[in-house]
């Protein structure tokens, strides 16, 4: 009787650890792109939350955007790209922008951010 081989083989094995090798040090890799992206992001809420409930000063809230970007150490996106505009609905902050690191060799992985921020 023949019998039916059962489990993968080592090369098979060895593929798939190689994919998800691969996937881990993309993870890795991005890992840096996106702790910046939150640091951007506690920033415009703090500025956000400095100006709750008032009639907020325009300048005064960019001002206050910098020196939280100075403190978080922020590198990837300058505080002057953010948008602040006044409108009916309030006052918002705006950033989109994108972001890349090299992954192997001439590869790089890019990722695009795009975060808006009401001041209530």
């Amino acid at each position: 009787m023949r019998q039916r081989q059962r489990g993968m083989t080592f090369i098979g094995l060895l593929f798939v650890l190689g994919m998800a090798g691969v996937i881990v040090y993309a993870g890795i890799r991005l890992s840096t792109v996106y702790l910046n992206y939150m640091k951007v992001a506690r920033s415009m809420n703090a500025t956000a939350a400095d100006y709750k409930g008032e009639n907020p000063d325009l300048a005064a809230m960019r001002r206050s955007l910098e020196k939280h970007w100075q403190i978080e150490s922020i590198d990837s996106v300058d505080a002057k790209e953010v948008e602040i505009a006044k409108d009916e609905g309030g006052v918002f902050l705006h950033v989109a922008y994108d972001d890349a690191t090299p992954f192997i060799a001439n590869v790089s992985l890019s990722v695009h951010f795009d975060k808006t921020v009401k001041v209530e």
